[in-house]
């Protein structure tokens, strides 16, 4: 009996060894070029699931047999700059009086196209209650937010932001749309060459007082699932049967590749954007990357910046709130001389398939 139950605890810990070096390639993903291995580049998606395992995991032998528990505890060591980067824990901190800055990223599903809604259109009633300086928005409709009742309140965003810009991206008919709405001047804006049907991102040089603010809006390449995709996804976690993985995953995963080669490319050239501005610059990036905190696409674009979710957020901040795909894909990223505080995800609104993200950013002294 001895014998079987040492087979056992020793198969276990074989599995999960191998589920640890999972986990660790998952972790650490965010190095993995999805322009040159595209599928691999994918197994940063499940490290929630792999993390909780490890956690388990440790949990289990600590009271089964303990030495075996050092595996997932070596492990979780591992991997705890990639943990606080997924799901950071921070205590809340007094915002600053001197000139905070409150910044709003909101993707809003091109208002959903209402427009004749008598209460008028909810994502520009947030916009507007948001007192936001700088709200960047993607898939903003100009069309629909000029249209019916939505246009008194498109007057009174355009009161309250004096500033502000609307531009077409992407080089379909009804591409996306791009804006943003600030209280501080406008100096210059271009787009930046991004080359998608309906992606792209813009930049644009904010005069603050005396400072000078960079501010990138962006939204990255979509995950290419059409409705029919995330309806196999969702029957797979309904009925999580070996036929339905067979059939359902390799079809999934292909297509989460070719969308994350693509914004492997977009974010190198968004970081090489970064980097040819004059040194020592305020700079600001916001946008729905379509990427996970443990991505490519994130490391790449936040080399030598910081997270503001990571530095003044708080657990998942999950922003995608459709069809259970359960991640934060939007982020607002500064330059190192800008502080960031209180920053979350608000899930009190729904009519999008994202939740706006915001936090309030101050201009270090340099």
């Amino acid at each position: 009996m001895r014998k079987i139950t040492s087979f056992l605890a020793y198969s276990l810990l074989l599995i999960n060894a191998v589920l640890a070096v999972l986990f660790l390639l998952s972790a650490y993903s965010s190095y993995i070029n999805p322009a040159k291995h595209p599928l691999l580049s994918c197994i940063g998606l499940p490290f929630p699931i792999l993390l909780a395992i490890m956690c388990l995991s440790f949990i289990f032998w600590l009271f089964i047999k303990a030495r075996f528990s050092l595996l997932p505890l070596l492990a979780l060591l591992a991997a705890t700059p990639q943990i606080m980067t997924y799901a950071p824990v921070n205590s809340n901190s007094d915002i600053p009086q001197n000139y905070p800055i409150k910044v709003l990223s909101y993707n809003a599903m091109s208002l959903a196209g209402v427009y004749n809604n008598p209460a008028g259109n909810p994502m520009l009633s947030y916009i507007i209650k948001s007192k936001a300086n700088i709200a960047c928005i993607q898939e903003y409709n100009s069309s629909v937010a000029g249209r019916g009742e939505n246009k008194k309140q498109q007057n009174q965003l355009y009161k309250l932001y004096p500033y502000h810009l609307a531009t077409k991206i992407g080089k379909q008919d009804g591409a996306n749309g791009m804006a943003i709405f600030s209280t501080y001047p406008i100096l210059s804006s271009r787009k930046i060459a991004i080359d998608s049907q309906y992606n792209g991102a813009m930049i644009y040089k904010l005069s603050i007082g005396a400072d000078t603010l960079y501010v990138i809006n962006c939204h990255l390449e979509s995950n290419k699932l059409v409705l029919e995709d995330k309806v196999i996804y969702e029957e797979m976690l309904k009925d999580p049967n070996a036929e339905k993985f067979k059939d359902g995953l390799p079809h999934l995963v292909k297509k989460l590749g070719e969308a994350a080669a693509i914004r492997a490319q977009q974010a190198n050239i968004i970081s090489r954007e970064i980097a040819q501005l004059p040194p020592n610059s305020y700079v600001l990036v916001c946008g729905d990357f379509n990427d996970t905190p443990i991505s490519y696409t994130h490391r790449v674009i936040s080399q030598n910046m910081k997270d503001a979710f990571v530095e003044s957020g708080n657990g998942l901040g999950i922003s995608y709130n459709q069809h259970k795909l359960y991640f934060r894909i939007d982020h607002i990223l500064t330059s190192k001389n800008i502080s960031s505080y209180d920053c979350e995800v608000d899930r009190s609104i729904k009519d999008s398939d994202h939740y706006p993200i915001s936090c309030v950013i101050t201009l270090d002294p340099k």
